[in-house]
């Protein structure tokens, strides 16, 4: 018999933070936040020497998360449920850029929620790889659940 476990946003998070990170590969990607000619590199959250952390971190983005989301009206009115899977940039000032959504939850409102409240989020302490800030891009699941 399978049993089903339901996996919460606090341990998603805390499972990022626990993953081992290589110290001799680095996954940089190439991010054009403005869609122009100018290109910035971004680091992966597993493989910097220090990943960002949200001010109050774990618990304190969880509340975050809860206190600002809003669960759209008509979705509501659907009782439409899912998660949101966002990534997002923590730059090199600690400020949340480029929030996108990878994989949505079957309604448009549900992943603008979940842009809207990323784009609220204060700044974070900042992604480093020996002593240099580097910019990061972190994944984040933004549930909605009635």
């Amino acid at each position: 018999m399978i049993k089903r476990i339901r996996v919460g946003l606090s341990f998603v998070v805390m499972l990022m933070a626990v993953l081992p990170t290589v110290a001799q590969v680095r996954h940089v990607t190439t991010v054009n936040p403005m869609s122009k000619q100018s290109y910035m590199e971004v680091y992966e959250f597993d493989y910097v020497d220090i990943q960002p952390q949200f001010p109050g971190g774990e618990r304190g983005l969880i509340n975050f998360i809860n206190k600002h989301r809003e669960y759209p009206y008509e979705a509501y009115k659907k009782r439409i449920q899912g998660r949101v899977l966002c990534s997002f940039i923590v730059g090199t000032n600690g400020k949340v850029s480029d929030v996108r959504v990878i994989r949505g939850a079957g309604d448009e409102s549900l992943n603008r929620e979940a842009i809207r409240v990323i784009s609220k989020m204060p700044k974070w302490s900042v992604g480093k790889v020996g002593d240099h800030a580097v910019p990061v891009r972190v994944v984040l699941p933004i549930a909605f659940r009635l």
